[in-house]
């Protein structure tokens, strides 16, 4: 594991704050299939700064990368971090994308981060709303689920016919959110 690159307003001349002063990349070359996401949170939490890893690994004997993050939210105390958001495995040797426009620190971790989760960033939204936006999702899927369940287990009409009203609903909600 190394420190890649700092994207700070000493290197890439933007504007940061007290929530995002700048953004570490992390590279990590995996001895197994991957590193856990325990491992990702130790490193999170002991760092005081938004961090993207970039994880490598040799798979079949080809060289694999996915990118890695969390909303961190600096502040009093310790860093609040979301769940973690990652790419599927690419190969090593993919072009890479530029860096996104933005005009401060953190409109371009947002920019950064917004490939990586399953929404969309709205203009003008931040990356704690997105992260407010993301949680709602998961509880979102998850009721969701436990209302299929329900449903394929329900033996009376009237009961299934008000799950699925129910369930129209929740997935109504869940595309609204993204």
């Amino acid at each position: 594991m190394f420190w890649a690159y700092d994207l700070s307003q000493a290197t890439i001349n933007l504007a940061g704050t007290d929530e995002v002063p700048d953004v570490a990349v992390f590279q990590i070359d995996a001895k197994d299939a991957d590193v856990s996401g325990q491992v990702l949170s130790t490193i999170d939490k002991s760092i005081p700064r938004p961090i993207i890893f970039e994880v490598n690994r040799d798979a079949a004997g080809a060289r694999e990368t996915r990118m890695v993050a969390a909303h961190k939210q600096l502040g009093i105390g310790a860093p609040k971090i979301s769940q973690y958001f990652s790419t599927a495995w690419q190969p090593a040797d993919t072009e890479r994308q530029p860096l996104p426009t933005a005009i401060t620190l953190p409109a371009l971790y947002a920019a950064l981060l917004e490939p990586l989760a399953d929404v969309e960033v709205r203009p003008g939204e931040g990356m704690s709303e997105v992260a407010d936006r993301l949680k709602a999702l998961g509880k979102l899927e998850r009721e969701i689920k436990t209302l299929e369940r329900k449903l394929r287990t329900e033996k009376q009409f009237n009961r299934k016919v008000e799950l699925r009203r129910t369930l129209k609903t929740k997935q109504a909600q869940l595309e609204q959110q993204r």
